[in-house]
């Protein structure tokens, strides 16, 4: 699991004994169950944001915070997490060539350093106990602590360990790796109660470099660089270095360093010989650079990879004894260049890694937002929600492939006057469905930038963006995600003149105190309600509005934006909420208010509400979650229920249910059959199961149509879905049907594609 982060998938803190059955149970589960009583719906399977499907059982990491490469063009990958167990992943020529595994679930992750040998793979790795639930002297940490240290594999196959201790016996099955785990840091995990911004005992390994003989290490936080016997893992020597990070051997068996890389300071270079002499050569880098990892190339190069605002890989030649900049590689800038949010080749976005191959190729790794820097309350995990990508270019600059997984915990949601456009938690996908499944998309923007808008609660409040839902109001265009765990809402605005594809921060309504404690300049206690006034996309401590009713709103799972930009969310036994869309003010942004709040009561028969939904064409309001005959399961606290009722006349004070849809509910199964969220689109409505298979039902008479299941073009699978609103759905003018779901697994959004007959 994630390390000392709170806001993770419900299924991460599961035991130990069923955390990996959970890699089969939740994230591998197929639609081939037997399901003799329904009616499957003929609807084409496709997907948005990751290179591959999983039709052939290929996927892209979510997330990429280094890299290595061997002389003939592999590249090994390295990440805290991936949700299917990638974080160590192979590929080349833009291929997938598999993963290394052992680094996901019983207590293991990955990190953040790499590197090769002729023989071996190094990796950076930690080791948990999952609080307490694994016990083996010399395989897992004590209960309340945690190790970080190395983990070497087989290069030929990575799953491979290369052993160079023996294996405490009895050994535990599910640490078949411990034996070439190296332990270099031993640390106490905080307490939950005492994880904030600033809070870090990590102790990461930082940076790894190694040839045939000998492997050089990191130890970031203890200010030192290590140095190992590459075969029998002993250490030799090593040298003391402020804040070491990524390590790059050169040619002449120099070792170069990136330092002072925690704690905001800004990262220097730093040259030793082999045995820690320090080299006066290291070149000064330009201002505002923000060095995050460097590459020596066959011809002796420095290769600089610059997460500032220049957003490039910043090259250096020797001349004269001294190095000096010779050329760069990626258009100054990045992706925030020009058309601001646009990709495109050398449009960097948020540098993790550089790496060179024997001929001279260079590789780039992103994820939206660059390498944790914990220790200054920085990035953290974020990066898993952002988007990765690995790209190749060859020594002229040529793009020679890219690969993506852009999508992790996130919906989709087509933009209402663009039917070709979708909108994502962060990011905006292009359509054109005359194209086979997986081709029939195009990444087309990202929506957040952290030099213009740093304030962008994408960055201070969630790790993962957040579920869209796109409006348009006043002749604009506005975007509101709501975060996993349904908390708070967050509006954007959009400037296309002024700032491309970039989504600027525009409002925000708060729930709970600690879910929103990062936003600066909040007032305490939550419960707020944040707008732009100045239309500078910041959070000015004057443009708060606190909840001055006397009743706390926090709380509750069902948000919702109407075609007429009223906001709803139902709030448990405490009724629904409907914020009136107060128009425009002067800078564009959406007016809310809570002098402008309508509670309605709980309808009956409900006991508990989940999800509301409003359609003001026709004022009904499609209700969802449980009675006194259907009653929830306390186990199961993300539902939208076992009961949806719609009701007519909803706003004229005589509502009147319509009808009552038994939802599914089957909690003994596995996977368990729950209904995780609905969609209302055209003439029917769409249900969600956990699974990604989708119940439609008719919305005039509430009759269930059939069910949607995963195809094979993702190989019948999906991951769990694990978010309120993990479903949604717009009918084209041809009469076909888009259903977008939510899939955890595997860096993407499952696309169905449905006509009724």
């Amino acid at each position: 699991m994630l390390p000392f982060t709170l806001r993770v998938p419900r299924r991460l803190f599961m035991t130990a004994a069923f955390a990996c059955a959970s890699l089969v149970a939740l994230n591998s589960v197929t639609g081939d169950r037997a399901h003799a009583e329904e009616t499957q719906l003929a609807a084409k399977t496709s997907w948005i944001g990751n290179t591959y499907g999983y039709g052939d059982g290929s996927w892209v990491q979510i997330n990429i915070t280094a890299i290595a490469v061997s002389p003939d063009g592999k590249v090994y990958t390295n990440a805290p997490w991936d949700e299917s167990g990638a974080e160590i992943s192979m590929y080349q020529n833009g291929k997938v060539l598999g993963f290394a595994g052992g680094t996901h679930g019983w207590g293991n992750s990955g990190g953040n350093a790499i590197a090769l040998n002729h023989r071996y793979m190094f990796a950076a790795v930690s080791v948990g106990n999952e609080k307490g639930h694994l016990v083996a002297a010399g395989v897992w940490p004590e209960k309340g602590r945690q190790w970080y240290g190395i983990t070497r594999r087989e290069i030929a196959d990575p799953k491979r360990d290369a052993p160079f201790e023996p294996l405490p016996k009895p050994a535990d099955p599910h640490a078949q790796f411990a034996a070439s785990f190296l332990k270099i840091n031993d640390v106490p995990v905080p307490s939950v109660a005492s994880v904030d911004a600033t809070t870090d005992t990590s102790a990461e390994i930082g940076g790894l470099a190694a040839n045939d003989a000998t492997l050089y290490a990191s130890n970031t936080t203890r200010d030192r660089i290590e140095v190992y016997d590459a075969g029998s893992m002993l250490q030799k020597t090593g040298w003391d270095a402020p804040a070491p990070g990524r390590l790059a051997l050169a040619g002449d068996g120099s070792l170069w360093a990136l330092t002072d890389t925690r704690g905001g300071r800004t990262p220097r270079l730093a040259h030793y010989t082999a045995s820690g002499q320090p080299l006066d050569d290291a070149p000064a880098l330009p201002d505002d650079t923000v060095a995050v990892d460097i590459a020596v190339d066959p011809h002796g190069r420095l290769l600089i990879a610059d997460n500032g605002p220049r957003q490039q890989i910043l090259i250096y030649t020797k001349d004269g004894g001294r190095y000096r900049q010779s050329a760069t590689l990626g258009e100054r800038g990045g992706i925030f260049a020009g058309v601001a949010g646009r990709p495109g080749p050398q449009r960097f976005n948020g540098l993790t890694g550089v790496a060179v191959d024997a001929r001279g190729n260079v590789y780039v790794s992103t994820n939206g937002i660059g390498p944790p820097d914990r220790a200054n309350g920085k990035n953290g995990p974020i990066g898993a929600g952002l988007g990765a990508t690995l790209e190749s270019y060859a020594p002229d600059g040529r793009q020679l492939w890219q690969l993506q997984g852009l999508l992790f915990v996130d919906g989709a949601w087509i933009d209402p006057s663009h039917p070709d456009s979708v909108y994502t938690g962060n990011k905006r996908f292009e359509l054109d469905l005359s194209k086979p499944a997986g081709d029939d998309w195009t990444y087309a923007g990202f929506l957040s930038n952290r030099f213009r808008y740093p304030d962008d609660p994408v960055f201070h409040t969630d790790q993962w963006p957040g579920l869209p839902i796109v409006r348009k109001l006043k002749d604009r265009t506005f975007l509101y995600l709501m975060d996993m765990y349904a908390d708070h809402l967050k509006i954007y605005r959009f400037d296309p003149q002024r700032d491309g594809e970039i989504a600027i921060p525009s409002g925000f309504i708060a729930g709970r105190a600690k879910d929103v404690a990062g936003i600066p300049n909040a007032p305490p206690g939550g419960d707020w309600i944040w707008r732009d006034r100045n239309g500078d996309g910041r959070f000015d401590a004057d443009e708060f509005e606190p909840n001055t009713t006397g009743a706390k709103l926090a709380g509750g799972w069902g948000w919702w934006v109407d075609t007429n930009g009223d906001i709803w969310r139902t709030r448990d036994t405490k009724g629904i909420d409907r914020f009136r869309f107060g128009g425009l003010d002067a800078k564009g942004n959406p007016v809310y208010a809570y002098s402008d709040l309508t509670v309605y009561p709980m309808p009956p028969p409900f006991t508990e509400l989940r999800r509301a939904i409003y359609e003001p064409d026709t004022d009904s309001l499609y209700v969802t979650g449980y009675t006194a005959d259907a009653p929830p399961d306390r186990a199961f606290w993300k539902e939208a229920g076992r009961v949806l009722v719609r009701y007519d006349r909803w706003s004229s004070g005589k509502a009147q249910p319509r009808y009552t849809i038994v939802l599914p509910w089957e909690t003994r199964t596995q996977p368990i059959a729950t209904a995780a969220g609905l969609a209302v689109a055209g003439k029917y409505l769409f249900v969600v199961e956990p699974v990604g298979a989708v119940h439609v039902y008719d919305r005039d008479s509430g009759r269930e149509v059939g069910v949607i299941r995963p195809g094979p073009e993702v190989g019948r699978a999906s991951g769990w879905v694990d978010v309120p609103f993990g479903v949604t759905a717009f009918k084209r003018a041809d009469g076909e049907y888009l259903v977008f779901v939510e899939e955890d697994a595997r860096g993407k959004v499952t696309m169905y594609r449905w006509k009724p007959a």
